[in-house]
């Protein structure tokens, strides 16, 4: 079986979890869809500067291209809302965490490209619409199948930490929404 294959199988519920949460945003608004954001800048810079400290440009040399950070900055300070405090970065140890964790940041990719359909063209959604190289998630794809990781758990427990972060990230900007 496949990395990609035992990621998916074994990730299911959380990104069912993930889906359902940040599906009760309504995009639409305004001000849902800043809250949407803090909750993405509270992982998403921290999550990448952690892969790029452990060494994913060994993994994915287009990795500079991959990071959002920048872009989710973009779209907060256009519509001028203030950045959150950041969650803790997660520790990535090994090649295994490595591959789970792009994993659920590139997915991530997918499901933002579908929920920019939400999102009025009146508000800036670059970050949910990242410019990329032509075919970046399918190259993506093949290199994490190609990997030969040896320890799936490791990978499988980086993605769930992965999962586990945005759960709470959405589930503490939900709550400060009056």
């Amino acid at each position: 079986m496949s990395l990609r294959s035992v990621l998916r199988a074994q990730t299911a519920d959380c990104h069912a979890q993930v889906d359902k949460l940040f599906g009760t945003f309504d995009l639409s608004r305004k001000e849902q869809y800043k809250t949407f954001l803090r909750a993405h800048a509270r992982i998403i810079p921290a999550a990448e500067n952690a892969l790029e400290e452990a060494g994913v440009v060994r993994l994915l040399p287009d990795w500079p291209e991959r990071r959002r950070a920048q872009l989710l900055f973009a779209d907060i300070g256009e519509l001028g809302d203030r950045l959150p405090e950041l969650f803790p970065p997660p520790a990535f140890h090994g090649e295994a965490a490595l591959w789970g964790a792009v994993y659920v940041l590139e997915g991530s990719k997918l499901g933002g490209a579908l929920l920019a359909k939400s999102v009025p063209d009146r508000l800036p959604s670059r970050y949910l619409t990242p410019q990329g190289e032509r075919g970046a998630i399918r190259i993506f794809m093949d290199r994490l199948d190609a990997s030969g990781v040896d320890d799936p758990a490791a990978a499988v427990s980086a993605a769930r930490a992965l999962f586990d972060l945005f759960l709470k990230a959405g589930e503490l900007e939900l709550e400060a929404v009056p």
